[in-house]
């Protein structure tokens, strides 16, 4: 699934349009395997709580039972504050282990894989009112273990 990141394609002024676009669905809530499509460097303007900072966007690819793509965004923050969420992102893919210092791969992150548990966040939106709704990431999850086969163990 490294393929490029579908960018679109530029549109001429009398060129025909019909592609009216799909409801936009949430996945359930669940967890989920995922690849990094893509990642922005940016940054996080600071806050009441937490002072302005580097900011990474993901945007995960999730396939469903019948295999349609979805993608699901969220942001790592690079603040002390959220070092707990960069060191479980970073251990689910397999960047780190448990208890260890990392310096990250950034480079490394885009068509990455793990585990994530992801939720139905519903909120409504700031222009028109409008209640909406996305996924939000609850939780990056561990790799399981491999198990290793023993001969007469079960």
């Amino acid at each position: 699934m490294n393929e490029e990141f579908d960018k679109g394609k530029e549109f001429g002024w009398d060129d025909e349009i019909q592609n009216e676009g799909s409801d936009f669905e949430p996945l359930p809530d669940g967890e989920y395997d995922f690849e990094i499509r893509t990642m922005e460097r940016g940054r996080f303007p600071g806050s009441e709580k937490m002072v302005a900072c580097n900011k990474a966007t993901l945007d995960f690819v999730v396939r469903d039972s019948e295999g349609k793509e979805h993608h699901v965004f969220d942001d790592l923050l690079l603040n002390s504050k959220m070092e707990w969420k960069l060191c479980q992102f970073f251990l689910c893919i397999g960047q780190r282990k448990k208890g260890e210092k990392l310096q990250p791969r950034w480079n490394e992150v885009v068509g990455a894989t793990g585990r994530f548990r992801i939720y139905v966040n519903e909120y409504a939106d700031k222009k028109t009112g409008k209640p909406r709704k996305n996924n939000k990431v609850d939780e990056y999850l561990p790799p399981e273990a491999v198990k290793q086969f023993k001969a007469g163990v079960f």
